[in-house]
């Protein structure tokens, strides 16, 4: 049996010399990959190929196509959080959220993850596979369609670490951001880790202008430690100087997302050894008020602490706002609905 490639993956000039190899000449290679950009899902919707050639075409290549298993909609506000499928068999969790600035998209990269980061829903269905570069790009484009709006923003935040699926992720945000493909601006993307130390340095060297958010949550070794085996492997010292370097030699904000734990992470001496820790660094916290997910124990940490987090931040001159809570009415947190899938 023939395997079919992935065409949807293929960079405009890659797509040119892969098609010149069956003779066809350059702009019939652009109006295939404007095709794809569109978001068709079968080469029969390319309509100014001959039959023949849609025919053929169709007998190398497949076309990634994210299809909608489950919709959930808030009532509370205009969030939408997706699970789709590729090919009946892989899984993943997307969400679409609407700010005063247009819709942003947090996508999914890996099904499952690795990491086994003990407060996340993701982790706790462990890893099935990487997606492709063409399978993140299809999240976006069946949601569009689904909903009528252009998604102008991306968060590399759903399920997966996306620097484990370190090329397809180059890939997609090479894609993602191409003027010849979807064309979302590349400074408004994000891309969150849970702290790859030497892929963020790999991260820097590729020039993409992208935000870099880095998941923390802990000012220390020994509750970073408890909640995120990551650690193990690269400490917070590592991880911060990691941080330093790529914010300074990109002139690049780093944001750290830093989950809210009641009695585990929320202290005022958690605050202050952080604030030291980031002093100087050109960075942002995000402070995330944690996620209820069954069988962690973890509960949020109260308003009045969090006030006194982002006070003792301030005095260390690190900016700390409480991240705003969209689709709480339906879990947008990813991990949660393809763990459930088959409840």
């Amino acid at each position: 049996m023939i395997k079919l490639k992935d065409i949807k993956s293929l960079y405009l000039s890659e797509l040119c010399d892969e098609l010149a190899v069956i003779d066809l000449p350059k702009f019939r290679a652009k109006q295939v990959f404007k095709w794809l950009t569109d978001g068709v899902t079968s080469f029969d919707e390319m309509t100014n190929l001959s039959l023949p050639l849609r025919e053929k075409l169709s007998r190398i290549y497949y076309i990634a196509n994210a299809q909608i298993e489950r919709k959930l909609e808030s009532k509370r506000d205009e969030t939408v959080k997706y699970l789709f499928s590729f090919g009946g068999t892989t899984f993943v969790e997307a969400v679409v959220m609407k700010y005063h600035h247009g819709y942003t998209m947090c996508i999914s990269t890996q099904e499952g993850c690795k990491m086994g980061c003990t407060f996340c829903a993701t982790g706790r269905n462990g890893f099935k596979r990487n997606l492709t570069a063409s399978e993140m790009l299809s999240q976006i484009q069946t949601a569009q369609k689904d909903l009528g709006i252009r998604i102008s923003n991306i968060v590399l935040m759903g399920m997966g670490e996306p620097l484990d699926n370190y090329d397809n992720v180059i890939r997609f945000l090479r894609l993602v951001s191409s003027d010849d493909g979807l064309n979302v601006g590349i400074r408004h993307i994000s891309l969150s880790t849970c702290g790859l130390v030497d892929k963020i340095y790999d991260l820097e060297k590729e020039n993409l202008g992208i935000t870099l958010s880095v998941s923390l949550h802990a000012p220390n070794d020994d509750i970073r430690n408890q909640t995120m085996p990551v650690n193990k492997r690269w400490n917070v010292d590592e991880l911060l100087k990691a941080c330093r370097y790529y914010s300074e030699k990109t002139k690049r904000r780093i944001s750290f997302e830093y989950a809210m734990i009641d009695g585990v992470n929320d202290g005022d001496e958690c605050a202050k050894e952080l604030g030291k820790k980031l002093k100087g660094m050109l960075c942002h916290v995000n402070l995330i008020p944690v996620n209820t997910v069954e069988g962690t124990g973890y509960k949020k940490s109260k308003i009045e602490r969090q006030k006194s987090f982002i006070n003792i931040l301030s005095h260390y001159g690190i900016t700390a706002t409480v991240r705003r809570t969209l689709g709480s009415d339906i879990n947008a947190s990813c991990g949660q609905l393809a763990g459930k899938r088959n409840q």
